[in-house]
Parts: C-alpha cells; sequence; structure tokens
C-alpha cells in the first residue's frame, strides 16, 4: 500500500510488528504474544491469497480470523479433554488448555507437555492408588498460569492455582497446580506426582530444544561456581542441570556448616547465572570408617 498504509494498518488490527526485509518472500511477524502471531499469519495469509488488500479489509478479515480462532481454541481444549477422559472443567479452563497450544517453553509445545504430564500422572497414581482421575486432572492443568489473558507479575504455577480456585476445581488439584514449582506447601499426595511428572517430561531427551554447546557451558559453570567453596571436594549437576550435588570433606566442613554452604552456593548459582526454572543444591557430608579383617 501507499506509504506501508496496509502493514499499519494490519500492525494496528492485529497488535503485532511486521518486519519486511530483504529476505526474498518472507515476512516476519514478531510479538510476545503467540495467539496474536497466529491470528496475525491467519489474517495475512487470507489477505495474500485473496488479493484484496486495503484497510478496512484488513479489520474485516483479522475481526472474522480472532473469531475463528477462539472457537478453534475452545474446539481443542474440549477435544483434548475428551481425548484424557477429563470431564467437568469449566469453559474457560478449557479455553486455557486450547491455548496453550500456541505457546511453547524452549522449543516444547505447551499442551503436548501437558498432555504427557497428565498421562504419566494417571500411570504413577495408578502404581501409588491413588485418584487415577484426580491426577491427570491436575497433571494437564499446571501450567494454565502460562497462558494468561492479561500481565501477570506473579509466578506461573500461583496464577494457574487462582484459575483453578475461581472456577471450582477440586483443592487437591488447586494445591498440586500451586505447589509444582514449590512456590506453595503441598498438602495432598497429588501434588509431587504433578511435579515429578512435569520435570519428567521437560527433562526426557529431545523435549526442549537446547544449544549443545551452551548446554555444557552452564553444567560446567554450575560445577565450577560450587568447587571454589571452601571444603568441597566434588561437584556433580544431574537432571540436565536441574540439581546440583556437592561432596564436601568431613575434616573440613561440619554438620553445622553444609546448611549455610548450600544457602550460599543457592545465592551464587541465583546471582551469577541464567538458567530455566530452578536449580536444587544438595550439600553431602559423608564420614568412612574402613578397616579389613585379615
Amino acid at each position: 500500500g501507499r506509504e506501508g498504509r496496509n502493514i499499519r494498518a494490519l500492525e494496528a488490527a492485529t497488535g503485532i510488528e511486521i518486519i519486511v526485509d530483504d529476505t526474498p518472500e518472507s515476512i516476519v511477524l514478531s510479538s510476545f504474544d503467540p495467539i496474536r502471531r497466529e491470528v496475525a499469519r491467519l489474517a495475512l495469509h487470507q489477505l495474500v491469497t485473496d488479493g484484496r488488500i486495503h484497510p478496512a479489509r484488513i479489520e474485516e478479515v483479522v475481526g472474522r480470523t480472532k473469531q475463528q480462532l477462539e472457537e478453534e481454541i475452545l474446539e481443542t481444549g474440549k477435544k483434548t479433554a475428551i481425548d484424557l477422559g477429563i470431564h467437568g472443567l469449566h469453559r474457560e479452563i478449557l479455553r486455557l488448555v486450547g491455548k496453550m497450544r500456541y505457546r511453547s517453553s524452549y522449543g516444547q509445545n505447551l499442551l503436548q507437555h501437558s498432555r504427557e504430564v497428565a498421562k504419566l500422572c494417571a500411570v504413577m497414581a495408578s502404581e501409588l492408588g491413588l485418584n487415577v482421575k484426580l491426577a491427570k486432572r491436575a497433571g494437564l492443568l499446571h501450567d494454565i498460569g502460562k497462558v494468561p489473558d492479561e500481565e501477570i507479575e506473579i509466578p506461573h504455577a500461583i496464577y494457574g492455582m487462582k484459575l483453578a480456585e475461581r472456577y471450582k476445581e477440586n483443592p487437591e488439584v488447586v494445591n498440586a497446580i500451586g505447589a509444582h514449582h514449590d512456590e506453595v506447601e503441598m498438602t495432598s499426595l497429588i501434588s509431587p506426582i504433578v511435579q515429578v511428572c512435569d520435570a519428567i517430561s521437560g527433562a526426557r531427551p529431545g523435549a526442549r530444544r537446547e544449544v549443545a554447546e551452551s548446554y555444557i557451558k552452564r553444567i560446567k559453570k554450575l560445577e565450577s561456581l560450587a568447587a571454589e567453596e571452601r571444603g568441597v571436594v566434588k561437584t556433580y549437576a544431574i537432571q540436565a542441570g536441574r540439581e546440583l550435588r556437592v561432596i564436601v570433606g568431613s575434616d573440613k566442613v561440619t554438620d553445622k556448616e553444609i546448611e549455610e554452604l548450600s544457602f550460599n552456593i543457592a545465592k551464587k548459582i541465583e546471582e551469577e547465572m541464567t538458567y530455566p526454572g530452578q536449580v536444587k543444591i544438595t550439600v553431602i557430608r559423608e564420614v568412612r570408617a574402613v578397616h579389613y579383617a585379615k
């Protein structure tokens, strides 16, 4: 359009930034909101296919695309619940589940991750003789706080817990959502199951995209930061860098000092490193006595 008026009209209608550079036959749609990006992508595809592009037409197509996407999101939520055999979810919760399809974390699709967690929770709850339906429900909903309709200033687990409370979910499900990153205290056996299954799904090989070089660098940095502390003999980063095991010499560090050492290492990691999720620091002080019978 003249002086880029069509691009400006599409940006205003969708709330995203359109970047047209020298790359042939490609346009970059930039936005932190995955739903807005999808609306812009679908609308732009329809406009280019149709060929009639002017500000009034852009507004009409974007409005229709938003409505279609909302219906598709709700349908995705309903289909997911039916596939997993989860019944009685509030319409708004189903919509949030559908929104997960357009969100990813380190390259892992959020809806796929939540479905995995739900299935793992069901298996684990069955083995432990717990309520399988509740565990599966909590597994599916544990990350609904990651798809808010507005900007939030609180952790996603707490926000998800508040949403579940608002839509009258079972208290055990509510607690499992809020406690899966240890932001609230666990009050039922479903909660640790959700936490464990969330970690299994996120940490399995191939689940999340991370450049091998930066991953190795982060693991080495974790181990070296802890190794700098007095009395540390060995350090091991395990579970893809989610936990750090620190072995200290029993002759250099007392039982009273290991608590402080664990805290100091945690603070140092927080201040000097960037990492996904959280890192658990376990300090181990062991005394061994060895004799040989001859």
